[in-house]
């Protein structure tokens, strides 16, 4: 039955693309780069603020590139779509593209040329976004300083290479309805609402996708694995030790750290740092809203888990051995604050379905953002064999949350440590 309906979804896309890629729109005219002091200062400064919340500069940025220029390998299950340079170079960037044509990218995920757009780029998301806000965007982006810089053509796998394809994705997923509001919310919630579904496109990472890497609405925000890393569920019954309150929300979202949850980290930190430079009236709406979304969560409101929760291993357990030799000093009584570890009893990397997150704190450790202060752990990578690893992973998870060891947790640490079972060298963690 399974494979009956994934054929008839293939035939369906297949169908639709072909329709609509024989309607698809026309390349728009090229135009001259506005001239940056045409735009007003003001509406800038809010495109500014907009490109913070949308994480513009950490998908448009490649590693030691220019801000905005592109080129930074975005891993996805179809394979690797690198993100487009998006400054006013009218070679390489978006220097070409009128305000009209910025606004089609933005809602319908079209190049100046016509070109279909991967959803890589969130605009099933943007659709939600205020014109007005679109335009400071355009705004801010087209007063940065052109760079030249071609974005490596994407690594796809068959069929998935064949963009008008895309037309059909669009036909099945892309709701171009702006942001209505949420009945019954008071403003704040509401705001928090608008930047979370819209600009901010938060379910791009929280929310499951199915085959075709749409996001399920049903799971809004339910968690899923987004660049190798864990992005835990944020509504409904959260993986988190105690229940978040607003203002936790609010700090973890700025990135500070945050007692009993400890600080953003993987893809999420440049994220907290981004918002931690936007106005707060925006970060306590995001808050708020998260909060309400949280409402239904099982988790205890008091800080009173504080030790272990699972039944203690034999004594001979490598796990526990290694955990009393290298961890228990710092997430047991730390000699400086910077040092103190989070108590493990509050980790939710121990109550995520997949122990991704968990291993890549123990092999790469905790560093603040450079050039900040902040909580330091430092990693394990090289100093533990893969057997060491599961053992600790295993024995943390058990006593510390109550809960068994993951079945795949092998494979992790084998993929993350670069070889598979057959000791072959891989690729990073899928």
């Amino acid at each position: 039955m399974k494979v009956l309906y994934g054929i008839a979804i293939v035939l369906i896309v297949f169908a639709a693309a072909a329709v609509a890629y024989a309607v698809s729109p026309r390349a728009l005219e090229a135009v001259e780069r506005p001239d940056p002091q045409s735009f007003d200062t003001a509406v800038v400064a809010h495109g500014e603020r907009l490109a913070l919340i949308g994480n513009c500069a950490e998908c448009h940025t490649a590693e030691l590139g220019e801000a905005f220029a592109g080129g930074r390998p975005i891993p996805t299950p179809l394979g690797i779509i690198y993100a487009t340079n998006i400054t006013p170079d009218p070679a390489t960037g978006i220097g070409t593209r009128s305000r009209e044509a910025f606004r089609r990218s933005m809602y319908e995920g079209l190049d100046r040329e016509g070109e279909h757009l991967y959803p890589a780029f969130p605009y099933h998301h943007f659709t939600k976004v205020m014109p007005e806000d679109i335009d400071a965007l355009y705004a801010y982006l087209m007063t940065r300083e052109p760079v030249r810089n071609e974005a490596p053509a994407n690594e796809l796998t068959f069929p998935f290479n064949l963009r008008p394809l895309l037309a059909g994705w669009k036909l099945l997923y892309l709701d171009d309805r702006r942001f209505a509001g949420l009945a019954g919310a008071d403003e704040q919630v509401n705001r928090g609402a608008y930047l979370v579904q819209g600009l901010a496109h938060c379910g791009g990472c929280h929310t499951p996708r199915n085959a075709l890497q749409a996001e399920k609405v049903d799971q809004f925000l339910q968690g899923e694995v987004t660049e190798n890393w864990y992005a835990p569920a944020i509504a409904g019954d959260v993986p988190a030790a105690v229940r978040w309150n607003e203002e936790q929300i609010t700090g973890y979202l700025t990135g500070r750290w945050v007692e009993q949850h400890g600080v953003a980290l993987g893809p999420m930190a440049p994220v907290a740092h981004n918002l931690s430079r936007v106005t707060r009236d925006d970060v306590e709406a995001i808050s708020a809203y998260i909060a309400s979304l949280m409402q239904n969560d099982k988790a205890a409101t008091e800080a009173e888990v504080t030790g272990a929760v699972g039944e203690p291993p034999d004594s001979g357990d490598i796990g526990a051995v290694i955990y009393a030799g290298a961890c228990a000093v710092c997430h047991e009584a730390s000699p400086t604050p910077f040092a103190a570890g989070l108590p493990l009893t509050f980790s939710t990397s121990l109550r995520i379905p997949t122990p991704l997150n968990l291993i890549q704190i123990i092999e790469d450790g905790v560093k603040p953002p450079e050039g900040r202060p902040g909580h330091y752990m430092p990693g394990f990578a090289g100093a533990l064999t893969e057997e060491q690893l599961v053992a600790l992973a295993s024995y943390l998870r058990e006593r510390f949350a109550g809960l068994e060891p993951w079945a795949d947790i092998g494979d992790v640490v084998a993929k993350t440590s670069g070889t598979d079972s057959s000791g072959t060298d891989t690729a990073e963690v899928e």
